[in-house]
């Protein structure tokens, strides 16, 4: 008599990782698609021989659409969409071996792989004049507010011009790298009237103004280890005559007269004339023939 023994294979193993932790330094400015942890990385052996099937989460909030596996039976993690070291910088991710899909009455074997993956900032965004305002939702993109300040004709400071809303400074936003960066004036400073410090940003005068027209200068901040990042701010200054006197009434008092009545802008006239409306007029010395 033949006895024929058939042994099934029984799903009693899980899948395996050759390795349960991993680790990947990302640079911020890394394209979308490319692979981030490699499939012979993260394959997981089965010792039942059986199908397995992969599935990609993470463990830290608001970062799961970053990241992806090219299909349910390829565990290659790739980039799915463009970094923001602003937004986060470090996360863990969870992928799942499972031996078998979800179903009524199935024995599924699970085994998990955690990579934690660590953004590196990248020098992807030009200096930023500081103070800006930011134009986007995701505050990537900062504008710088107008300097302005005033000088007297035909007078030469010593010190650095005082400017508003504040002193020439830009930042690299890049701010972990925080390149070093120069300033230089490349617009608006016809006969070399002005100077501006490289590695301050302090505008001082080489020559007094003599004339009343406003300058409008063109200043750039450029980052040290790459000339193509550079922002351009705009500095208005005002040449005023300088004024030695205050400007004072000519009486400390008038008086004048109204009917009762009158209609509104009716004029006032002077007290006990009638027929003259009351002037207040102001004189200033250092204008004597206004």
């Amino acid at each position: 008599v033949s006895i024929i023994v058939t042994i099934v294979n029984l799903n009693d193993n899980s899948p395996v990782f050759k390795e349960t932790s991993l680790t990947r330094i990302v640079p911020e400015d890394t394209k979308v698609n490319s692979t981030i942890v490699a499939r012979d990385d993260v394959s997981a052996s089965d010792a039942d021989l059986d199908i397995i099937y992969y599935k990609l989460d993470s463990a830290v909030q608001n970062t799961t659409n970053y990241f992806a596996i090219k299909g349910v039976n390829n565990p290659e993690i790739y980039l799915q969409k463009a970094l923001n070291y602003d937004k986060f910088n470090f996360t863990t991710l969870i992928l799942y071996a499972m031996d078998n899909t979800e179903g009524v009455n199935v024995t599924i074997h699970t085994a998990t792989a955690t990579i934690n993956v660590i953004i590196e900032q990248a020098d992807t965004r030009p200096p930023w004049f500081l103070p800006c305002t930011f134009i986007d939702t995701d505050r990537t993109i900062c504008i710088s507010s107008l300097y302005t300040g005033r000088i007297n004709m035909s007078e030469m400071p010593t010190e650095p011009l005082t400017l508003e809303p504040g002193p020439i400074y830009a930042i690299d936003p890049d701010y972990v790298l925080n390149e070093k960066i120069v300033y230089s004036i490349v617009g608006g400073n016809e006969d070399n009237v002005f100077s501006l410090d490289a590695d301050t940003g302090n505008l001082t005068m080489n020559q007094v103004a003599t004339s009343s027209d406003s300058y409008r200068l063109q200043v750039m901040a450029t980052q040290v280890n790459d000339k193509q990042k550079y922002s351009i701010a705009s500095v208005e200054i005002k040449v005023i005559n300088k004024s030695d006197h205050a400007p004072y009434f000519e009486s400390r008092i008038y008086a004048g007269t109204v009917s009762v009545g009158l209609d509104p802008r009716s004029f006032v006239f002077q007290a006990g004339d009638s027929s003259s409306p009351l002037m207040i007029a102001a004189l200033d010395d250092d204008f004597p023939d206004v």
